[in-house]
């Protein structure tokens, strides 16, 4: 059989799985409904926001589904009427139960953002670079009940640079994950592609991100404050005390340095220089509250009463 024989329902619902389906219409497979999250809402004006699938899915006038979960039986018939040959799912945001892995005749696949079993769960992205990795990639893989549990079906991979942050990864990975789903359908379709069990021995759990993982401790080395400000750039953002009110920070790079741990040491052009537990880092985008973004040099040109050597900045609440 060939991949475009297939019935597929695809599930997913942030940019990150709008990728996928847009490579999957690409290649014109017979995607027969879309699965995404409920409208929620958004923005400052808490309007009701589509998810980027669903907004992918209208484009293209693919019929959408957003049950808020999957266990009634109304839920289940519905997706059992449609006749899928696979489920493909990616980022959905909802756990599939037995009887919904169970419908699709040649089963559900999942685009993970880690190379598994390393980092299963929901942000495999940020806490791989938190946690100094320096590597990580996709695997496609065969879902079951378990979290992320399921064999292995394909594996590509990237290095994480020093550089990487967590938005840039995100992108990155966006970019690979695709041709390797669609690798693994056409392997399904044929009948030629075979799961390799994962050593849950080895696993690791990405917890969810909220805004206290992204508090600085000042307490820390530089070392690993340069990883968590990279991770959770651009959300949930790492975040000091600045007299008191919340600093973001976007931006710093390890530096040479000792003083009582968040003691400003320098005030220079390339950055504000911070004291550590160990080492220093150099601060080169800050935004106050109420404020945007901003280079280090064009924040203490317009604040430069705020800052001066020897000032003490709090850790992140």
């Amino acid at each position: 059989m060939n991949a475009s024989d297939l019935r597929i329902v695809f599930a997913g619902t942030p940019e990150f799985a709008a990728a996928h389906l847009q490579a999957l219409i690409d290649a014109k497979l017979n995607i027969v409904a879309v699965y995404t999250q409920p409208d929620r809402p958004a923005g400052r004006g808490q309007k009701l926001a589509m998810s980027a699938v669903k907004q992918l899915a209208l484009a293209h006038d693919l019929p959408v589904m957003q049950p808020e979960r999957l266990r009634a039986a109304e839920d289940q018939d519905a997706l059992a009427a449609l006749k899928p040959d696979l489920l493909v799912v990616v980022a959905y945001g909802l756990i599939l139960p037995q009887a919904v892995l169970d419908i699709p005749r040649l089963g559900c696949i999942n685009s993970h953002a880690s190379l598994l079993p390393r980092w299963r769960g929901a942000a495999p992205i940020q806490r791989a670079i938190e946690a100094g990795d320096s590597e990580t990639g996709v695997t496609v893989m065969q879902m079951e009940a378990g979290l992320d549990t399921g064999p292995m079906l394909l594996k590509v991979s990237t290095p994480i640079s020093s550089e990487d942050t967590g938005g840039s990864l995100h992108d990155r990975l966006a970019e690979l994950g695709p041709p390797a789903v669609l690798q693994a359908i056409n392997g399904l379709a044929a009948g030629t592609l075979q799961g390799e069990v994962q050593d849950d021995a080895l696993a690791t759990y990405a917890h969810k991100l909220n805004k206290q993982v992204s508090a600085i401790d000042w307490q820390r080395p530089a070392r690993e404050l340069d990883c968590l400000i990279r991770a959770f750039n651009p959300w949930p953002l790492a975040h000091a005390q600045l007299d008191g009110k919340p600093l973001k920070v976007w931006s710093a790079v390890p530096a040479e340095g000792q003083g009582a741990p968040g003691q400003v040491l320098a005030c220079e052009r390339d950055g504000l220089l911070v004291a550590c537990g160990e080492g220093a880092l150099r601060l080169t985008r800050l935004q106050l509250p109420g404020g945007k973004p901003l280079a280090f040099v064009d924040l203490y040109n317009a604040r430069r009463e705020q800052f001066a050597p020897g000032l003490l900045l709090g850790n992140g609440q």
